[in-house]
């Protein structure tokens, strides 16, 4: 099938290259030039594992271009895959949405379906499919389908290849025989429904996943509390089939480009209709505050951070991305900078974000060791394969004070006092046997 796809962020570009993996002829359309450059002269924008060598096996079926006409004219689909950034209120900015539509409704020169993946408020697909019937150039019909994605970021390839799902909101026959026929190719088992449903879908999912994970941290804090495991906890509850293990790591919360957003917007929403989402709220306020949990935790072993140097390792906000959006690290940095800390930070994929964002005010460093070297406190933001395989010895060797707070409980904490750390973590018992204050009086005396 001849494909369109508008935006090349890490959902239009996955897609396009997965859809043009299973034989379809994709063009990609976006607004910025540069990137489309990049993407001509083979080089991936944007850190995704497995991405690169897919769009490269798939050169002959994939063409990127910023001519928007060229890739609407005569397309059978069109998915809009544009970013859809909060407002203060919690809900969407939909201009790039409404910008795509318009552009497609002056463009299209055949019949074509207009699938939306982008994330966007329960009744957008409604709302556009009569955008469209009202503005359109040419005498050609519009189907409009509600297609949401479920992609994670670090694994956003095998999560469209492989999905569990494919999510169809549609209100004819035809549209949803040519969703199909696009996807016949993976072998996926689909949900048929209206589009208002799967729009609600994409929410209440993600939404669900905040909720799982601002509990386990509240349950993580309980446990720091009265001295249980949250490791145990969790791998005890995970093994109910009816609760499931993903979505239970304690840490300092979730970030990314959609638990946050979609947690707002979903919020605001039902806000709209005069219902307040409880739960929902708490997630997001729990979330809030975990993400200070790491200073909050290194604050009793130093009386301040004016002129402590502070490696953070790790500010994507997970591992195989390097996606910073919403990431608790960066916060953490604005606030080490606002009190007067040295902050060096290490990343094997954001650090270009991280320059561009604090510049001179921190120190990018391309090593773990180059960034904890005479540190005085170590923060862990970020769960890299290097730091869950860094030696522990080397904390111990390099730090003006081995005192490690660790947010995603990477190591375990017998192993760190064995290794001679001030350990930190989250939900668990500190492995040094100390008590906190007497754990501090110990550090003021090193720094």
């Amino acid at each position: 099938m001849k494909i369109a796809i508008a935006g090349t962020g890490y959902v239009g570009l996955v897609t396009a290259a997965c859809l043009a993996d299973k034989g379809h002829d994709v063009t990609c359309v976006d607004v910025n030039e540069e990137k489309i450059r990049l993407l001509n002269e083979g080089v991936v924008p944007i850190y995704e594992p497995g991405l690169e060598p897919l769009i490269e096996r798939n050169r002959s079926r994939l063409r990127f271009t910023k001519d928007d006409a060229e890739a609407y004219r005569r397309a059978e689909v069109i998915m809009v895959a544009v970013g859809t950034p909060p407002l203060p209120d919690g809900s969407v900015r939909l201009d790039d949405v409404w910008e795509v539509l318009r552009r497609i409704a002056l463009t299209a020169e055949r019949d074509c379906l207009v699938a939306i993946k982008s994330t966007v408020p329960v009744g957008t697909g409604d709302e556009a499919a009569r955008f469209l019937t009202e503005h359109a150039r040419h005498r050609v019909r519009f189907d409009v389908v509600s297609n949401p994605e479920f992609l994670s970021q670090g694994t956003a390839v095998r999560d469209t290849l492989q999905a569990p799902r494919i999510v169809l909101g549609v209100d004819s026959d035809r549209a949803e025989r040519v969703m199909k026929e696009l996807y016949a190719p993976f072998a996926l088992p689909y949900v048929v429904t209206d589009r208002k449903s799967a729009e609600m879908i994409k929410y209440a999912a993600n939404v669900f996943l905040a909720l799982k994970i601002s509990y386990i941290n509240e349950i993580a804090n309980v446990c720091e509390l009265i001295g249980a495991d949250i490791q145990a906890v969790a791998e005890g509850i995970g093994m109910d089939p009816r609760i499931g293990r993903r979505f239970l790591r304690a840490g300092v919360g979730y970030g990314g480009s959609c638990l946050p957003k979609d947690s707002k917007a979903l919020y605001a929403l039902a806000a709209s209709y005069g219902y307040s989402l409880k739960t929902v709220w708490a997630a997001m306020d729990v979330n809030e505050k975990q993400k200070w949990k790491l200073l909050d935790k290194a604050r009793p072993y130093t009386r301040e951070f004016r002129n402590r140097t502070v490696a953070v390792l790790g500010v994507a906000f997970k591992p195989g991305t390097d996606d910073v959006r919403e990431s608790p690290a960066l916060a953490n940095i604005e606030r080490l900078i606002a009190e007067g800390a040295n902050v060096r930070v290490w990343d094997p994929a954001a650090l270009g974000h991280v320059a561009r964002r604090f510049g001179d005010a921190v120190v990018c460093c391309q090593m773990i060791e180059e960034a904890i070297r005479n540190a005085d406190v170590c923060l862990i933001f970020t769960e890299w394969p290097a730091v869950l395989q860094f030696d522990l010895g080397r904390y111990k060797a390099l730090m003006n004070t081995p005192l490690v707070v660790d947010g995603r409980n990477c190591y375990d904490p017998k192993a760190a006092e064995a290794a001679g750390l001030i350990y930190e973590s989250v939900g668990r018992p500190a492995g040094s046997g100390l008590r906190a204050e007497d754990e501090a009086a110990d550090v003021q005396r090193q720094v």
